[in-house]
């Protein structure tokens, strides 16, 4: 054990509603030799998010609505990941899903810790280019969704406004601009 890190000496579940959330209690050890008895843990899915370019270069987003946020939001494309599969797998899967669309060129554009002290799953993003349709969609999301296609300026401006409503969706999109 390396001294210099946090040490979990115990954890014990106080909620658990499996596949989406679990709560735990965690008695860590710090470097320094103090111990914090009930460090709270939140272990939610790894999920994927999805830039999509089109065959032209537009971007496709949704105009969407979410539980958590209030009004209309532009949204990536994405899920949860499912058991046993690779984030490229996922995102993959949630194109085909959610557009009825396949790629063929990835960008990897990282993997990321939502929440450095509290866990909360990792979010993997992705780039998809030259995207096309192949099928329709069929998507299983409960909000209502619209496509909107994007020109590279016009997600530059919608980042700036502020109408990706959620860090992970404005995260990707502009690590996407930094990749076309």
């Amino acid at each position: 054990m390396d001294e210099r890190f946090w040490h979990t000496a115990a954890r014990r579940v106080v909620f658990d509603q499996p596949p989406w959330v679990r709560l735990e209690l965690h008695e860590v050890h710090l470097p320094d030799g103090r111990v914090i008895p009930d460090w709270a843990w939140v272990e939610t899915p790894d999920f994927v998010n999805v830039a999509v370019q089109d065959e032209h270069g537009d971007f496709l987003c949704f105009r969407q609505t979410k539980y958590a946020i209030s009004g209309w939001s532009l949204a990536t494309i994405g899920g949860y990941l499912h058991s046993g599969e690779t984030p490229l797998q996922a995102a993959q899967r949630e194109l085909l899903e959610e557009l009825g669309c396949v790629a063929p060129i990835w960008i990897a554009l990282g993997s990321y810790a939502v929440d450095g002290n509290r866990g909360a799953g990792r979010g993997h993003f992705w780039l998809a280019r030259e995207a096309r349709t192949v099928q329709a969609p069929n998507a299983d999301d409960l909000e209502p969704q619209e496509l909107v296609r994007l020109s590279r300026e016009e997600v530059r401006r919608a980042l700036d406004e502020g109408a990706f409503k959620l860090l992970p969706w404005a995260a990707c999109m502009a690590l996407a601009l930094l990749r076309t």
